[in-house]
C-alpha cells in the first residue's frame, strides 16, 4: 500500500523556486553528471518538509545505456537526487558547520514508477530526527500524482572540503 503523501503533490507550486541551481550550488558539493537537484520548491524548518525537482534530461550520462530504446531514470540515482535535497537543507540550517552531509543508509526503498526523460521528478522530504548527529528524512518522489519512489535517507557528517583538503596535505607519519 502506498504511504499517505507528506503534502499533495498539487499544492507544491514549482514556479516558486526557494532556491535556485546556484544556491544549490553554493551548499552542496555535487557537480557535473553528479549535480541531481535542480530547484528547491518548498522549506518549512518547523515542520521539518522539503520539496525539490530534478528534471530528467535525454542527455544524461545513464540514458543510452538503462534501457537502451526504453530509458528509465535509475532508482539509485533517485535516492542520490533525495539524499542531495537532504544534504540541502542540513546545509541551509548549519547543523554540521563545515562538515558535509554523507550518506549513511538508505531504508524502505521502493520504486513505483517510472521516471523518464522529459519528466520533472519532485521529492518531498519529512525530517524524521534532525540533529548534530544524524539526520533522517523520509522522502517521496512524484512526477505529476504519480508517487515512483519513496525511501528513508540517513545522513551523516563528513569532513567538508577544507578539512579533507588539510587531511590530504598533512605530512604523512
Amino acid at each position: 500500500m502506498p504511504p499517505v503523501p507528506f503534502i499533495e503533490p498539487a499544492q507544491i507550486d514549482c514556479s516558486k523556486i526557494v532556491a535556485d541551481l546556484d544556491e544549490i550550488k553554493r551548499l552542496n558539493p555535487h557537480r557535473d553528471n553528479m549535480l541531481q537537484l535542480h530547484a528547491i520548491v518548498f522549506l518549512d524548518f518547523e515542520a521539518m518538509l522539503i520539496a525539490g525537482y530534478k528534471d530528467v534530461r535525454s542527455d544524461e550520462f545513464w540514458v543510452s545505456g538503462h534501457m537502451p530504446g526504453y530509458p528509465l531514470f535509475p532508482g539509485v540515482m533517485m535516492c542520490e537526487a533525495a539524499a542531495q535535497m537532504i544534504s540541502f537543507y542540513t546545509k541551509k540550517l548549519s547543523l554540521f558547520g563545515d562538515n558535509l552531509l554523507g550518506l549513511g543508509g538508505l531504508d524502505g526503498a521502493r520504486f513505483r514508477y517510472p521516471v523518464r526523460p522529459g519528466d520533472r521528478l519532485l521529492m518531498i522530504g519529512k525530517g524524521i530526527k534532525v540533529s548534530r548527529r544524524i539526520t533522517v528524512f523520509d522522502v517521496q518522489g512524484y512526477v505529476g500524482s504519480n508517487l515512483c519512489f519513496e525511501v528513508r535517507v540517513s545522513g551523516v557528517p563528513i569532513p567538508g572540503q577544507e578539512n579533507i583538503n588539510k587531511v590530504l596535505e598533512a605530512p604523512k607519519s
